[in-house]
This record gives C-alpha cells, sequence and structure tokens, in this order.
C-alpha cells in the first residue's frame, strides 16, 4: 500500500513539472497582442496635418428672381380683329419676324384712296407746272399781264403743295397698315399668347411677350444692415444650383437707395451673361459674398464635438520625447466647404490628426505620417455681363429670402 502511495505521488509532481515547463515555453500563456502583452505599447499609424490659413468668406445666402435684361410684352398699334396667328408660345423669332396679324382690310382700302388721290395731286401738280412754263414765255412775248402770269405760278405753287400733301398722306397710310402686321422687336423667345382668331383687340390688349434669355438679372432682397456691406461693382453674387454650388458669378451693379416699404429689405441687382440654360422668372438660390479673409481652418473630419465643446487631436510630444496624441478643445466658426474657421485654441503649423478619432486615446503613442490631401476640383462659374447698359429698377424683389449664412457652429450646434 506505502508504494501505491508513493508511486501517485510521484506522478503527481511529474505532472506539474510537465505544465510548467510548457508555460514557461508560452505554448499555453497569454497570447501575444492581448492585454498586458509585448504588442500592447506598439505607436498607431496617423496621418496629420498643419495648421495654414485659408480664405474664409463671410456670405449670406438668399432667394432671388431671374429677370431678362430685354424683355417686353407687345401691345397692337390697332384696333381690329385677329386674322393669323403666326407663331406659337415658346418660338424663337427674329427681329421683324411676324408674330400675328390683325385685319387689315379696311386700312387696305384706305391705303388704295391714298394712292388714288396722289395720283390725282401728281396729275394736277403737272398741268400748273407746264401752264406756269407757258405763261412765262407769253409774259417774254408781251402776250400775257403779269397778273395773269403772277395768277399762274401761284397755281402751280399750291398744285406743288397738294401733291407733297398726298404723298405725305399716302405714306401715314402704309405706315398705318404695317402696323396691322404685328412683329418682333427684337431676336428672343415667344412667351404666352392669351389671344385667339377672332379676338377683337385694341392698343390696350397684350397679345404677347417677346424675352432674351441670353443677358439676364438676378434680383435679390437682403436686410440694409447687409446692404451697407456691399460695393457695388466688386461685391460677388453666386447663383447656386440644387447642390449648392456656384454656376454663374457677377458682380452687384445696383443697390436700391431705399429699402422696400413693405418688407424693409434692399434690392440688389447683379447682372451675367446666361450660359447655363436658366430662365427669365426662375426662382433660383443666391448667395452674396460680403467679405473674404484669411483664417486658420479645420477639415471637419478633424474635428470631434461633445455638447457644445470642439475638440482636434494634435501630435504632441511625450514625456520621453515620443509622439503622442493630445487632445485640446478649439473654438470653431463658421462651416463653408467642409472646413470650421478656427477661432481660438490651435497655432499656425500645428500638427493636427485627421480621421479615425474615434479610436485615437489621448495620450496614446503614434506615429504620425503626413496626410495626402486631394487638389481641390475647380468650378467653372459663368461670367458677368456688362451692367452699364442695365436699368436700375428699384421695383419689390417680393421673392426675396432673408436667411444669412453668416452664423456658425459655436453655441452649440
Amino acid at each position: 500500500m506505502r508504494l501505491v502511495k508513493q508511486g501517485v505521488r510521484g506522478m503527481w509532481w511529474v505532472a506539474l513539472v510537465l505544465v510548467g515547463c510548457q508555460s514557461s515555453n508560452g505554448k499555453q500563456g497569454p497570447q501575444q497582442g492581448g492585454p498586458g502583452g509585448p504588442g500592447a505599447g506598439q505607436p498607431m499609424a496617423v496621418e496629420v496635418m498643419e495648421l495654414r490659413p485659408g480664405p474664409v468668406r463671410d456670405t449670406g445666402e438668399y432667394l432671388g428672381t431671374l429677370i431678362s435684361r430685354r424683355s417686353i410684352t407687345v401691345y397692337p398699334q390697332v384696333a381690329g380683329y385677329v386674322q393669323r396667328i403666326v407663331v406659337k408660345p415658346g418660338d424663337q423669332v427674329k427681329r421683324g419676324q411676324a408674330l400675328l396679324e390683325v385685319d387689315p382690310r379696311r386700312e387696305q382700302a384706305s391705303v388704295q384712296s391714298a394712292q388714288a388721290q396722289r395720283s390725282s395731286a401728281l396729275a394736277q401738280r403737272e398741268f400748273a407746272r407746264s401752264t406756269r412754263e407757258r405763261a412765262e414765255q407769253l409774259l417774254r412775248e408781251g402776250l400775257m399781264s403779269r397778273q395773269d402770269y403772277e395768277q399762274a405760278v401761284t397755281q402751280a405753287t399750291a398744285a406743288e403743295a397738294a401733291a407733297r400733301s398726298a404723298e405725305a398722306q399716302l405714306q401715314s397710310q402704309q405706315v398705318e397698315l404695317g402696323f396691322y402686321r404685328v412683329q418682333a422687336p427684337f431676336d428672343g423667345v415667344v412667351g404666352d399668347i392669351p389671344v385667339k382668331l377672332g379676338d377683337y383687340v385694341t392698343p390696350q390688349t397684350a397679345l404677347t411677350s417677346v424675352n432674351q434669355g441670353e443677358a439676364l438679372e438676378v434680383s435679390i432682397a437682403v436686410p440694409p444692415e447687409r446692404a451697407a456691406q456691399v460695393e457695388v461693382g466688386s461685391t460677388p453674387v453666386e447663383v447656386l444650383n440644387n447642390e449648392g454650388k456656384p454656376v454663374v458669378s457677377a458682380p452687384v451693379f445696383f443697390v436700391s437707395p431705399t429699402p422696400n416699404a413693405r418688407t424693409q429689405l434692399v434690392e440688389l441687382k447683379a447682372a451675367f451673361d446666361n450660359t447655363v440654360g436658366l430662365r427669365p422668372g426662375q426662382l433660383v438660390h443666391v448667395q452674396v459674398v460680403y467679405d473674404t479673409r484669411e483664417s486658420l481652418r479645420l477639415p471637419t473630419y478633424a474635428v470631434t464635438q461633445q455638447s457644445s465643446q470642439f475638440f482636434a487631436m494634435v501630435a504632441a510630444q511625450g514625456d520621453g520625447g515620443s509622439p503622442i496624441a493630445q487632445r485640446r478643445p478649439i473654438k470653431v466658426g463658421e462651416l463653408q466647404d467642409n472646413y470650421y474657421e478656427l477661432l481660438e485654441g490651435l497655432e499656425e503649423g500645428t500638427r493636427v490628426i485627421v480621421g479615425s478619432l474615434q479610436a485615437i486615446r489621448d495620450g496614446q503613442p503614434i506615429q504620425p505620417k503626413p496626410v495626402q490631401q486631394p487638389q481641390d476640383e475647380g468650378q467653372g462659374v459663368g461670367g458677368a455681363a456688362d451692367a452699364g447698359t442695365g436699368g436700375a429698377g428699384t421695383g419689390d424683389a417680393g421673392t426675396g429670402g432673408t436667411r444669412d449664412a453668416g452664423t456658425g457652429p459655436d453655441g452649440g450646434r
């Protein structure tokens, strides 16, 4: 029995030795890279960028109305019944092209009567001229008295005047006849045609409109305090597309001297060449750039927020001289083009960590590397038209919005 106990005890010690050997060889110990393992202190590779100044714009966004710089409502210059409509709404017409025709038969009869009167007057003028020439000859030969000669001259002068009057009357009737054919005053697009065949029209009846869309104005209404910041000829106005990107940029050429009595907003106007397919009368989103300045900027992916406080992670020197991530509170301003304006907290040249901020701890060892920044893609925008010939109207831009983009994220956005 004692030998059996000693044998069991020996086997137990052998098992303990084997377990100890396996543990010392690392085959069943803690996994490398786990908590407390040798991989826990390796620096984390991060991308960093140096803070540099960039353009920051003070802007306001509004709703504007596009106005054709050449637009006219067509009225007839005569009264009568509509005999023929030549064009349709939306047709492109040339200057002098017929739009519609008012029944001209009465005026045509008047023209024919004037032509007959002119022919009669011309015949009488020729007869009076011949009589005067014969009277001159008879006067030289002493066969006619001076009184009869002067009477012949007077008759010839009256006949000449009557002929000129008949000529003028005929020209007037022909011009009047031309008014029965309503023509396009310039190249453009035909608008709505509210009349139809057989309608009786007068000079107060609107027949249609002709608009030219190559040169447009944008009319917007801004608060008076904002209007005071506008400089005519230099403050740009940008027309935005559905994605909020500018497609047209032009300087302000008109600032209304007084605000609108109803809205208390001040009208601004800018003119441009329409190369992007905009239409007169269209409502568009417009951005007014009141000021542009240089300021430090941070991309949105380098900023985190807790409640109303913003933070950035920077690459700093640790106690041992190795780089570590350091969390810094910052104050930011307006957000533009995925960049915050940096107001307080960091200085120019500071290396800021960008991307994967949620995976980085304050004080964590890091391995910084320069960020690969994509180049900004140029955005082509239309150029401004010459505003020197535009009428500086003071009409109400009642559709203008007043949503100002001057507020930034500071204060808890």
